[in-house]
């Protein structure tokens, strides 16, 4: 038990330094080639990794889910992996990621497991291009001392299969969320931050609804160079910061720049340091929102909890000294 507490320790430091552990898999080859390529997952989102066991196919389920298993009495669906990404097992589905994501658990059939490695976050760039059936959100190089030919690993859109495979109620409360006052000044964006597209959607469909206007970005990096430009905007128009920014909402895993390290930045800045900071994630567990506390941010929320988001944006910008 103290080993698995000073691994779980270990990994979150890692996000002091703008890294994190990626679990590397395979599932098999495309129609017609005969390379297997290598898939990556964030160790953080892994409950644990075992055998392939007996399912359960409930009535009514098609693929890719496989049925249910029972662990330690949780009934979870297990998700053929391969299938959702066009690939053929050579010698079958052998293993079974268990994880977490946003509150919800879930399996993926896969067939092996490699290894796993230490990562920059710069390390992993993004690559929304169609590959796998559209669920390749992003490329990871995973040897930083040659990028030009380094291998690469695949990282999986999670939160889109989740929502095509395994379709959860998210809608928020529309009017309810409008009736909320939400203290931002006349001219002020917020800073939106997450690589997933499926997270990007259901945001901008809730800041609409709240009626809050905002800047949409794929990277952690790309959301800190917008805040640094409207800063030097705001010292250039002799403005407080406050009248063009209203605050930043950012996911935790993103390609150059993660929001640990984004949220750092912030409160490390003078000019910048009392933005309202709101943290939105699949990344649950306790060591995760531990740390969300340690790196400042004013609020975790836990993806998709639409209302959630809107009472943790409410209440950020009401206790915030940037006002």
């Amino acid at each position: 038990m103290e080993n698995f507490q000073k691994d779980i320790e270990e990994r979150t430091n890692l996000t002091s330094a703008n890294k994190f552990e990626m679990l590397l898999f395979r599932l098999g080859s495309a129609p017609g080639e005969d390379r297997s390529e290598l898939f990556g997952i964030n160790v953080f989102k892994l409950s644990e990794i075992v055998p392939m066991m007996p399912l359960t196919k409930a009535v009514g389920m098609e693929p890719p889910l496989l049925g249910m298993i029972n662990v330690r009495g949780k009934i979870i669906p297990v998700i053929d992996l391969p299938a959702v990404v066009g690939c053929q097992p050579r010698t079958g589905l052998n293993i079974l990621l268990i994880t977490e994501y946003a509150r919800s658990i879930q399996a993926f059939a896969v067939e092996s497991v490699d290894d796993i490695v230490r990562l920059d976050w710069n390390q992993v760039l993004t690559a929304e291009t169609g590959v796998n059936g559209g669920y390749t959100m992003s490329l990871a190089r995973l040897d930083a001392d040659n990028m030009e030919t380094s291998r690469l690993a695949l990282i999986l859109d999670v939160e889109q299969i989740l929502c095509d495979f395994i379709p959860a109620d998210r809608s928020g409360r529309v009017e309810e969320m409008k009736s909320k006052r939400f203290k931002l000044k006349p001219g002020a964006v917020a800073i939106v931050a997450d690589d997933s597209k499926v997270a990007r959607t259901l945001l901008e469909q809730g800041l609409n609804a709240m009626e809050i206007p905002f800047t949409m970005h794929v990277t952690g990096l790309e959301a800190w160079n917008k805040v640094k430009e409207i800063a030097k905007e705001a010292r250039a128009e002799n403005k407080p910061l406050s009248e063009k920014l209203g605050f930043v909402l950012t996911d935790l895993e993103m390609p150059e720049m993660d929001g640990f390290t984004l949220t750092r930045n912030i409160r490390s800045d003078e000019f910048l340091k009392n933005i309202p900071v709101i943290i939105h994630s699949s990344l649950s567990g306790n060591a995760n929102e531990e740390h969300v506390g340690k790196v400042g941010a004013d609020a975790y929320v836990a993806k998709f909890e639409v209302n959630e988001l809107a009472n943790a944006i409410q209440a950020s910008l009401e206790k915030a000294k940037y006002y």
